[in-house]
């Protein structure tokens, strides 16, 4: 596993240079380049880079949750693709892991609501809940966004009864992914801009059906930075440098965060969970201001263990001060390995372990450690708190329980 410290990222660059230096060399020469794998006197390339820890730390091997889990972020349209031998095998990976229930944010709308609903709830009509999604192109050619459904005027009420009636087919809350804010286009060219009051009508009628709105809004921040040899997270943008949105064509992290913010603060009367921590992860002490400012404001670390696990003291004091506003959430369906994880950074307080179990790991070239917290907290981010903000839950968690329970 990946875990370099300062010392290794030092000799990572070092032996880049020299990488780039033999091949600036062979090209000069008209010489083909040798593999860079660090074999038989090559250099080595960084995307063959794989330290292996030499750490003699405890390692609490954990293969379930202690507690029933609600995972209120997973995609099941996205990354299963409707496929029912998937759905049987993570089932059983639920069952093995605690995982009482998984919230699906893939639901869509209409006829598309409908097959995600027969695909999740025709076999396991109690282990899945369901978001809609709010459909912003409609019927219009994606390549002229003033064709696009969100152009018409009363576009927000539309929605809004179009979310009222997805609620009677079982939909318990909203889901808005990151391309609101960063891909969907206005009629200009522009970028939708999350705060536009257009909007409000979406917002409203969400805490008038009592829908809890999870928003993905931005993304790490080292996606706003330069990609160059101070960004932290450069190995990963230079396999995926799509994910970049440094530049003038984009808003910066915080100019989208505080749109959010000013969306949140507008409609206190509707609860919102801000996705990946708020996608501020790297900068708790901003959350907890968000969070003592806006009451209606919940977060879930899906995807983020990567990053909270980095500073595990900060974490911790952060999950005990407002562990009432905390969900719980993985991102997945994920492999059973990454999903053991998450209950080791959660319930233990071993050192230096992986967070994924993707090799290199693809969120930064470090490693994590636990933050051990008590029984009573664990509850309330496995499933408490998911009860209070999301419709639906109560009930399936229940049937659950009690068939744990009688299997005893």
């Amino acid at each position: 596993m990946i875990c370099p410290t300062h010392h290794v990222r030092s000799l990572v660059w070092l032996l880049v240079g020299l990488a780039s230096s033999v091949s600036l060399a062979q090209a000069q020469t008209g010489e083909a380049d040798p593999p860079l794998d660090g074999e038989d006197g090559r250099p080595l390339a960084i995307g063959e880079f794989r330290p292996e820890a030499t750490l003699k730390v405890r390692q609490t091997n954990l293969t379930h949750a202690k507690f029933p889990v609600v995972d209120d972020h997973t995609h099941f349209r996205y990354r299963l693709k409707h496929s029912p031998e998937q759905l049987d095998d993570f089932v059983e990976v639920m069952d093995r892991n605690n995982i009482a229930l998984c919230v699906s944010l893939d639901g869509k709308l209409g006829d598309e609501f409908d097959a995600h609903a027969k695909y999740l709830w025709t076999k396991y009509p109690d282990r899945f809940l369901i978001y809609a999604n709010i459909d912003w192109q409609g019927e219009g050619d994606p390549d002229k966004p003033e064709t696009w459904a969100c152009q018409r005027p009363e576009f927000g009420r539309r929605m809004a009864l179009e979310l009222a009636e997805v609620k009677k087919k079982g939909a318990s809350g909203l889901k808005l992914f990151k391309q609101f804010g960063l891909g969907y286009r206005d009629a200009d060219g522009s970028l939708l801009k999350i705060d536009d009051p257009r909007w409000d009508p979406i917002w409203e009628a969400c805490g008038k059906l009592g829908l809890p709105v999870i928003i993905h809004t931005a993304d790490p921040v080292a996606f706003f930075e330069p990609i160059d040899k101070t960004n932290e997270r450069w190995e990963e943008l230079s396999r995926h440098p799509d994910w970049s949105f440094y530049g003038d064509k984009f808003p910066s992290c915080q100019q989208l965060l505080a749109a959010r913010n000013r969306v949140i603060e507008r409609h206190p009367e509707t609860i919102f969970i801000g996705a990946h921590m708020a996608n501020n992860s790297e900068d708790l002490a901003v959350v907890a201001q968000w969070l003592d400012k806006y009451p209606n404001l919940y977060v879930e670390p899906a995807s983020r263990i990567s990053e909270l696990g980095r500073q595990p003291y900060t974490s911790r004091e952060f999950v005990l001060k407002y562990q009432d506003r905390i969900l719980f959430g993985t991102d997945g369906p994920w492999p059973e390995e990454r999903l053991h994880y998450y209950w080791r950074f959660f319930e233990t307080f071993d050192e230096y372990f992986p967070y994924s179990e993707k090799v290199p790991p693809p969120q930064g070239l470090w490693c994590i450690y636990g933050i051990g917290l008590p029984d009573d907290v664990l509850k309330k981010i496995y499933h408490e708190n998911a009860v209070k903000v999301i419709p639906g839950i109560e009930s399936k968690l229940k049937k659950y329980v009690e068939k744990q329970d009688a299997a005893k």
